[in-house]
């Protein structure tokens, strides 16, 4: 059975995930660029820029931005459809596979690492609160 995570405990993990993605070798991805990997790797295809952009609710410039520096890391590719040849999907790749299988892990270690209890030793207000309790 999964344990609920609480709001502060979620912050810490998405925390700690983003800060060991920052410090490892690999791609560096923004807000944004990782919003776009994450729903073309989460949810069910095809997916295209118009799409993108309405499901994220940003511009299609936007989505075509962040799938620019996806495809420099070769994180997702670009590809006409052949059935409307307006249109542009976008698709998964084995690097991109890997980086979410990593991603994955990185998570499951900061779950991990992350206490249990809602008070942090690090975090100012808590300490203090406990403080005043004794």
């Amino acid at each position: 059975m999964a344990v609920q995570s609480n709001p502060d405990q979620l912050v810490g993990i998405l925390r700690d995930t983003v800060v060991a993605l920052v410090r490892r070798d690999g791609p560096d991805l923004s807000a944004r660029q990782l919003g776009v990997f994450l729903t073309v790797y989460l949810t069910d295809g095809p997916h295209t820029v118009r799409g993108l952009a309405a499901e994220l609710n940003v511009s299609k410039p936007a989505i075509t931005r962040a799938l620019d520096r996806l495809g420099e890391l070769d994180l997702a590719r670009r590809k006409v459809d052949p059935m409307d040849r307006r249109s542009v999907i976008v698709q998964r790749t084995l690097k991109g596979t890997a980086f979410l299988r990593d991603m994955r892990q990185i998570m499951a270690e900061a779950e991990g690492a992350v206490p249990s209890s809602t008070a942090s030793a690090n975090d100012p207000a808590s300490s203090e609160a406990g403080r005043r309790a004794s």
